[in-house]
Formats: C-alpha cells, sequence, structure tokens
C-alpha cells in the first residue's frame, strides 16, 4: 500500500503574483500545549498569543511527532520524518537526506524570498544546512540547539543563549543579546524589506527548551510564585505541583513571556508595513512540554506519543480569507502544512507527499474530506524498529503503544486504545472492548512502517572539500558508532563525503588537554603525539574522492576520549 498522497484541494488558481500571500511560520521548542493562557493555564501570561489565537482559525487537534527534528522534517517537506532520514534528534540521526523537496525550495521557485531566524536542527554542514534547502537569508543555531555540543567551539554553555554564537548566511557571527530577542529581530528586518516578492519567513525560536537561560526580567514574576496543584484546572491527567523543578517552570514561563512578547513584535511589523491582511501567520510549537510541568490535563509530555508529547497549539490567520474564532475539529498534523501553504501560494507540491491540504477545512467550506489514520513513530537509535513506541489514529480511536523509547531497553509492546473523540485525555483504554479495532489500527500501522521505511537508513552524510563549503566543522551533534554520546568520555565517528580528493588540514579540538591524538580515515591512520599539554591539535592527510569514516582519538595520562570537534579544511597544493 502506498500512503504518499498528492494534496487534494487547491487553495485557489494560479494567482497574479501581487496577490500571492505573504507567509510567516512561527514555531517554539518544548511548548507544550498548556503554555498558553489561551489553554487554561492560569499562571502564564501570554497577551499577544491570546490575542492572536482569537484572530485564528484554531486547528484544534492538531499533531507534531515526540521531538524536535522528525517534527521538523515532516513540517518543511510535508512527508513522514523517516522518508526523509531522519529518525532522531543527535547522533548523525536528525541529518535530512539531500534529495527530499523542501518548502522554501519550492516556495523560492515560485518567486518568494526565503528566510529562516532561528533553529534548524537538520543538517549542520553542506549540503544539508538551510541555505543549502532553499533559505536565501539565514540566521540559525546549529545542531539542536544552543548550549549543546554543536555550539561553537568558544561558546559557554552556561551562559550560550545570551551573546550566542550564529550563524548568518553561512558565515559565523557571535550576536549581541538574547536570542529570542535576535531571531525576532532578524526576523522584522527581513519582514519589512522594501520587494516586490512575497516573503516566506520561518521564525523557529530555542526557546523554551533547556537549559532554562532567560532574562532575569522576563522570570522574575514566576520566581516569587508557587506552582500547587490547587491552583490549575482539574479537568483530564491530573496535575500534582512540582517537586523539586519549581526555579525551572519559572524560568520556562519567563522564557515563553519573551516568546509572546517577540511574537507581538512581528505582529506589530506586519501592521506597521501594511502587510497583515495578505500574510498567512501560523502558530505552532514543536511536542509537548520539555519539562514536568501542567498540560492542559493531556497525558505525559515530550518523548512519547500520548497527545501530551504530540497535541500542540496551531492556530492560522489570514484576515483577507479566514475567519476568526473558527475551529477545525478534524484531525491534522504537521505533514498538512506543506501542501496547505503551497496551495495557499497557488502552488502545487512538486511531488508527491503523506500530507493533505487543509485549504476547505480552514474556509469552512464544505468538501469531500475522506477519513485518514495518522501515524506518529519515535524512539532512540540508528533506525527505527517496528511496534517501538508508535501510535495510530483514525477519525476517532487512536492506538497507542508507548514502550520502548529508549535504546537497550527490555520492553514489550503493551497496546491501548483510546477514543479521542469522547475521552480527550486518554484515561480509558478500550482494548477489551474493541479487539477489532485494535487489529485494524494495528494492520495499517504495519503498512506505513513498511512503506515509510523501504528506503533503509543509510548515514546522511556532511560533504567536505565543496567550493561551497571549504570549510567543515564536525561535532559530537553528529557523530555516530556503539560509544558516541555527549559525556567527557565518548568516542564516535564521523560519516562524510569527500568531494574533491586531495590534501587536508584537520584540527581536532578538545574541551580538556591532551597530549596525543590519533586519527583514522578510511584505512589509514595519523598520529600526533608530541607530549604538549593542548586542546588543538593540527595535522594534514591525504583524501581520496567518496564517502569516508572519520575518528580521531585523544588522550592523557594513560586516559583517552573522543574531541568535541574536527575541523576539516582543503589545502590548495603550491
Amino acid at each position: 500500500m502506498r500512503f504518499l498522497v498528492v494534496a487534494l484541494f487547491v487553495f485557489s488558481s494560479p494567482a497574479a503574483f501581487a496577490d500571492r500571500p505573504n507567509i510567516l511560520l512561527v514555531i517554539t521548542d518544548d511548548q507544550g500545549f498548556g503554555d498558553l493562557g489561551v489553554h487554561g493555564n492560569p499562571i502564564l501570561k501570554t497577551p499577544e498569543l491570546d490575542a492572536f489565537a482569537k484572530q485564528s482559525v484554531w486547528l484544534k487537534s492538531f499533531t507534531v511527532s515526540p521531538v524536535c527534528s522528525p517534527t521538523r522534517s515532516a513540517l518543511l517537506t510535508g512527508q513522514y520524518n523517516y522518508r526523509t532520514g531522519v529518525v532522531d534528534t543527535y547522533l548523525g540521526r536528525s541529518m535530512m537526506r539531500p534529495d527530499v523537496p523542501t518548502l522554501p525550495e519550492q516556495l523560492a521557485k515560485a518567486g518568494y524570498r526565503t528566510g529562516l531566524f532561528g533553529k534548524w536542527h537538520l543538517g549542520d554542514n553542506y549540503p544539508l544546512r538551510p541555505e543549502d534547502r532553499g533559505f536565501q537569508e539565514t540566521l540559525w543555531s546549529q545542531g539542536g540547539g544552543l548550549a549543546q555540543p554543536s555550539d561553537h567551539p568558544d561558546a559557554d554553555p552556561k551562559t550560550a543563549y545570551f551573546d550566542p554564537f550564529l550563524v548568518k548566511n553561512g558565515v559565523d557571527i557571535h550576536e549581541k543579546g538574547y536570542c529570542t530577542d535576535i531571531f525576532t529581530d532578524g526576523a522584522i528586518e527581513f519582514v519589512k524589506k522594501d520587494s516586490p516578492k512575497p516573503f516566506f519567513a520561518y521564525v523557529a525560536y530555542n526557546a523554551p527548551h533547556g537549559p532554562f537561560q532567560v532574562p532575569d526580567s522576563a522570570a522574575a514574576p514566576y520566581r516569587k510564585l508557587t506552582f500547587g496543584a490547587d491552583l490549575f484546572p482539574k479537568a483530564g491527567q491530573p496535575w500534582r505541583g512540582p517537586k523539586a523543578n519549581e526555579r525551572d517552570i519559572a524560568d520556562a514561563y519567563g522564557m515563553i513571556a519573551n516568546i509572546d512578547a517577540n511574537f507581538g513584535r512581528l505582529m506589530k511589523a506586519l501592521e506597521e508595513k501594511k502587510l497583515a491582511e495578505n500574510t498567512v501567520v501560523i502558530f505552532l510549537t514543536d511536542n509537548g512540554p520539555g519539562g514536568v510541568r501542567f498540560n492542559g490535563g493531556l497525558r505525559n509530555r515530550k518523548g512519547t506519543v500520548y497527545e501530551g508529547g504530540i497535541r500542540v497549539p496551531c492556530y492560522v490567520r489570514y484576515p483577507r480569507v479566514l475567519k476568526a474564532g473558527h475551529v477545525v475539529e478534524l484531525p491534522a498534523t504537521h505533514i498538512d502544512l506543506m501542501p496547505t501553504l503551497l496551495a495557499m501560494a497557488g502552488e502545487k507540491p512538486s511531488g508527491p507527499v503523506d500530507g493533505r491540504d487543509l485549504s476547505v477545512p480552514l474556509k469552512n467550506h464544505p468538501g469531500n474530506w475522506v477519513g485518514r489514520t495518522i501515524f506518529t513513530q519515535w524512539h532512540r537509535g540508528d533506525a527505527p524498529e517496528k511496534y517501538r513506541a508508535f501510535s495510530a489514529r483514525g477519525p476517532r480511536y487512536k492506538l497507542v503503544q508507548a514502550a520502548g523509547v529508549q535504546p537497550g531497553e527490555k520492553w514489550q509492546p503493551k497496546y491501548e486504545l483510546f477514543d479521542l473523540a469522547n475521552d480527550p485525555f486518554e484515561q480509558a483504554d478500550l482494548t477489551a472492548k474493541l479487539p477489532d479495532e485494535v487489529a485494524q489500527l494495528k494492520r495499517e500501522y504495519e503498512n506505513w512502517f513498511a512503506d515509510v521505511t523501504k528506503k533503509g537508513f543509510e548515514p546522511v552524510r556532511s560533504h567536505v572539500g565543496s567550493e561551497k563549503a571549504p570549510f567543515v566543522r564536525l561535532t559530537r551533534q553528529d557523530w555516530r558508532g556503539p560509544k558516541a554520546g555527549w559525556t567527557p568520555d565518548s568516542v564516535g565517528q564521523w560519516e562524510v563525503f569527500v568531494e574533491k580528493a586531495g590534501e587536508y588540514e584537520v584540527t581536532v579540538r578538545s574541551k580538556s588537554e591532551f597530549t596525543s591524538c590519533n586519527m583514522s580515515y578510511g584505512k589509514e591512520l595519523k598520529g600526533l603525539n608530541d607530549g604538549d599539554k593542548e586542546t588543538a591539535k593540527t595535522m594534514k592527510i591525504d583524501l581520496a574522492r567518496g564517502n569516508l569514516t572519520l575518528m580521531a582519538l585523544v588522550g592523557r595520562d594513560g586516559k583517552s576520549w573522543g574531541p568535541e570537534y574536527l575541523e576539516v579544511k582543503s589545502v590548495e597544493r603550491k
């Protein structure tokens, strides 16, 4: 069975160029369903987003993947993340295949200005960077976010959200200010440029993802509070209040309050340029909350296929066409936004997609909307395994098998069935009462899994020796191997493609001083053991064209470990 479908509805016939809408897509990181005032949070103040929600169409049953990269790849391609090669968030598993068509590529071909401001998380090096995938202007953080191993060697993880190291149009820069403010400044400058072309601005805030680094002014009102269960609504799964993480909740709320203020700045910029009426603005988040806090009564949080991990806010405002206050009850998901936005721009996907064009339900027009099943799966590991941590949601019932998230975990499948129409909080398991429904959804999942995984999961590779990126910095974000990780003693390897045979200069960097450095590249070995204590050593090696595994090991006093960075640069022979 094939699950790829072509978008079913066209928003309008290809319009005159000037009539095409601008598109502003705003996504936040680890902000849960309960992290909005409009969703019943009585403590968190989000006046700008609450006002925006009232001006918008609400996709009430909107879901994403349980974690960052899978959501982002599906959002920008209209395909389930397994088709794109993205299976996880780190260790080389969040690099998106370079041949998968993206939303910015197609909009750019249609005449749009395209810009990314914020978190990318789909590959740090050529040909995987946002500037390689259709974004003409970029201001972005590498890897999974600031204060992570992909951050610049000079960054301090304790203060990385302030004065961050970013990449602007392919060049490393050191900005001043708070990250969310900086990304908003970049987006506003892009939006307000005088141009005859419409724009697509993708604003992907890395907040409120931990670490919870936030301006004191934003967090101060929440640091004075307690977060007991008696202060929050009682509907759904009970919120029992924090045990020891009140400061984390306060700081996360401060980060969201800062996002809210910056979102207000974006809306004001549209008003000042008289663009609001003809701009499609979408606000959503990438998964459930990244910490233990109130989640609107939904079950569980980020990293699970329960509703608390995958159901998120999603609001669409387009004053020229859509009626404010309309609620779409139909289940919708991240793969739907690409075909929908292309349709709003008068375009169709250049190839098959898994998602559906939501134009008809957004406009509240009758249409032949055929029921479907939406699939979600995520667990750690280099490749997906059947039955591990998945859900299959039909028009009414949702099958959940939540076990098996962690690598090496001993798990047994436990199937649960929920009637989401009458039990949105997933409290009553109906597997014993409705075995035929369980069997049907399980069969559909098995067919889906076979289809989306049939290309396999060979490593997606960074390129070295390319004229488009002669300098490449490899980090622990993208290394692989059984001992790869983010701990001080981790050891991994990088799978790369060498575009040009020749001599390369390689610098090995470690946060801890080392005296010895040994490197392997294919069948070749090279060592540099001069006895000097350093945090970086440079050597020259010859590389052949083709796929290659790079690995380095540094050591001192009888101990060895993998470096944090491997920097590779082409050397011009004299």
